[in-house]
């Protein structure tokens, strides 16, 4: 007995990593031939049989499984980066992980209007949107990772909730630049509605700018945006909305202070959790001619990260580190309960005998279970994000006006080396819409 029961820790307790195939085999006809004997005597232990037969018939089932998932090939993608976003993205977009496409799209989009390539902008998020919308449905690498034996890492990133919103934030600020108000609201519609499965319901739905500028874009097409003013103002927090201006022709988006960060920690590193930085930048200046507005943030996209509550996706991973956990530690007990009863000395080919081999079975199953579970958060992120948006309405004369965009710290003082200035060109009719972040260029023409 002794032997026996150092053997079966000493094989199968790390499964995971030092499991041998052909090992696991010979045990498996080792244990078939005893159970063949023990149905050929007709011991008459129903209960014990059945057991040994969902062992037997589930064991290859599983070490198929585990096979295929530790020796399935992965394409090496050694894609060489410069450090320059502008030049990495479009490379890991072309040449990198294929699942990876629409977070390097993200990435080069945010940057791309920052350097005032607003096309360029628009085609990215086009591309990341039409994948964000399919992704669920028909992608085969997000329908594995929804399983419990493939890693979250390894489908096809879409983002976070915030991450989502923020996509089609940009969206909606590029339609509104090309004068489409209808894309715009629709597009500030989703960024709500992407925000909108928090399990804490305080949370739901709860930015602000989007729902601002989807009421702002109705009034202007000749409706009514007052639903959206009321909600707006309800998530409102120390900042006072104006009332919408219809006649106001220049709109201003502006952002500002780095964004959330992400890491993973438990046991199995299944908790995904975000980690904010604190901004020396809370409060920007718009000055033109006369005109010297301070414009505070109406939008903390750090707040946005970390009290959207769980997604689908973290209960799910939440079970997984629970499943693994439960099944290693009935895989061991079963294992040592059954090498018990399979090594009594006094009863050879006994009844007690067959069902320690049927325990020693399903012990060896669940092990594998355990060993093949992979909890692991997906840590990917959209890692240049801001951490505040804002806004502002002017009415300028149609005509080129020369705007400076200081960004301050907490005691007002504007931070010189952030100055941005930009020419504007205000068209005689319809909007002009002026995109400026602290990391824009300068100077620059919109």
């Amino acid at each position: 007995m002794e032997f026996a029961l150092e053997n079966s820790r000493g094989k199968y307790s790390s499964l995971g990593t030092e499991f041998q195939t052909s090992a696991l085999f010979s045990l498996m006809n080792g244990m078939t031939q005893r159970y063949e004997a023990a149905k050929l005597r007709e011991i008459c232990f129903p209960t014990s049989l059945r057991l040994c037969v969902f062992a037997f018939k589930a064991i290859p089932i599983v070490a198929l499984l585990l096979l295929s998932v530790g020796c399935a090939s992965t394409s090496a993608y050694r894609v060489p980066l410069t450090g320059d976003i502008m030049v990495d993205g479009p490379r890991m977009i072309a040449e990198g992980p294929p699942r990876d496409r629409v977070l390097w799209q993200y990435r080069t989009a945010a940057a791309a209007m920052r350097r005032g390539d607003f096309e360029q902008a628009k085609a990215l998020l086009d591309a990341a949107l039409t994948r964000l919308q399919g992704v669920y449905g028909a992608d085969a690498e997000a329908r594995k990772s929804r399983g419990l034996f493939n890693e979250e890492a390894r489908k096809t990133f879409i983002g976070e909730p915030y991450e989502r919103s923020m996509a089609y934030f940009y969206r909606g600020v590029l339609y509104w630049m090309d004068g489409e108000l209808d894309n715009a609201r629709a597009c500030f519609r989703s960024a709500e509605f992407e925000d909108s499965g928090a399990e804490v319901s305080e949370y739901r739905g709860d930015w602000v700018l989007p729902d601002y500028l989807a009421g702002l874009a109705t009034t202007k097409l000749g409706g009514k945006g007052d639903d959206e003013l009321k909600r707006a103002r309800a998530n409102a927090k120390n900042i006072n909305l104006p009332d919408y201006q219809p006649q106001a022709n220049v709109l201003f988006v502006l952002e500002y202070g780095p964004g959330p960060q992400k890491y993973s920690s438990g046991e199995y590193a299944e908790q995904l959790r975000f980690r904010t930085r604190s901004s020396s930048v809370v409060s920007a200046q718009i000055k033109t001619g006369s005109i010297n507005l301070q414009v505070a943030p109406t939008d903390d996209v750090n707040f946005q990260a970390t009290t959207r509550g769980g997604r689908v996706m973290d209960y799910v991973l939440a079970n997984k580190a629970v499943f693994k956990s439960t099944t290693s530690a009935v895989g061991d007990a079963a294992i040592i309960s059954g090498a018990i009863l399979a090594s009594g000395r006094n009863h050879r080919n006994s009844a007690a005998d067959e069902i320690g081999l049927g325990l020693m079975a399903a012990g060896i199953l669940s092990k594998f279970i355990s060993a093949a579970t992979t909890p692991e958060a997906d840590t990917r992120q959209w890692d240049n994000l801001p951490q505040f948006i804002s806004f502002a309405t002017l009415k300028l004369a149609p005509g080129e006006h020369v705007v400076t965009v200081e960004f301050n710290d907490i005691n007002g003082a504007p931070l010189s080396h952030l100055t941005k200035n930009i020419t504007v060109n205000v068209p005689s009719d319809g909007d002009k819409v002026v995109f400026v972040s602290d990391a824009s260029i300068t100077p620059q023409s919109q």
